[in-house]
């Protein structure tokens, strides 16, 4: 759902096939799509010796997080991590916190495990699934201190914007989901983009807008990117209120 790292933004095209529309099929349309990248051999390597200790897979019932990473402690969920560069600098300066990431591109999730592995970091875990389907099933309401979201597809023609993961649902369940006091923090380098999450935004009640976003973001190519495409980086948070009642 964004693209921090490499080109496999978590995004929300459509997953339909042209001839399962013409068979008649009908599918949600997801907020992702996997992109066929080429893999390393490290990267293969790290899918198949890492993966079984800091991956997890998706089921129907609900994390135990403190299970999961050994610990009770603050837990950072990252949507759409690309090749983990932020989700491992983030895990590395904050120790005393949990980080769990959701990327659906397998390229790049090899690449956070390798160095999840190199930085032999305990504080990361990894996902490869539909984020909305994890934030559902398996996230226990008002679990998670903070929601990042950083560069996710813009879909900018005006017939793709129902292919956005920003929308009033998902920010419903955000909230759901988020402690009291928890934060969601989402950049992007398309203006109509951040002019519609603005508007979703200002439209929840569950929600308070921050006079500045958390300073602890890493700079990444889409940034660089964003600037050579002559766009403005936009970045903005907002802190959950209200009670977990």
């Amino acid at each position: 759902m964004r693209r921090v790292g490499h080109f496999s933004r978590y995004d929300a095209r459509m997953t339909q096939t042209d001839r399962e529309k013409g068979a008649g099929f009908s599918r949600p349309v997801r907020s992702f799509v996997k992109r066929q990248g080429r893999m390393t051999v490290g990267q293969n390597r790290a899918l198949t010796v890492e993966w079984p200790r800091f991956g997890i897979e998706f089921g129907p019932s609900v994390l135990d997080i403190a299970d999961v990473f050994g610990r009770d402690a603050p837990v950072t969920l990252e949507i759409g991590f690309g090749n983990g560069d932020n989700l491992i600098d983030m895990a590395r300066h904050s120790p005393d916190s949990n980080f769990l990431g959701i990327e659906v591109h397998e390229p790049g999730v090899g690449h956070c495990l390798l160095k999840i592995s190199e930085y032999q970091l305990q504080n990361v875990r990894v996902m490869k699934h539909d984020a909305i389907e994890v934030l559902r099933s398996m996230i226990a309401d008002h679990s998670l201190a903070r929601v990042n979201l950083f560069f996710p597809d813009p879909w900018p023609k005006k017939r793709h914007h129902k292919r956005r993961i920003v929308n009033r649902e998902f920010i419903t369940l955000l909230a759901q989901k988020l402690s009291p006091d928890g934060v969601f923090h989402v950049a992007t380098d398309w203006e109509n983009y951040a002019g519609h999450i603005e508007e979703v935004m200002a439209a929840t009640a569950d929600f308070i807008k921050l006079a500045q976003p958390p300073g602890d973001r890493s700079v990444s190519r889409f940034d660089s990117r964003g600037q050579r495409l002559g766009h403005s980086n936009w970045e903005q948070a907002w802190r959950r209120c209200g009670n977990d009642t």
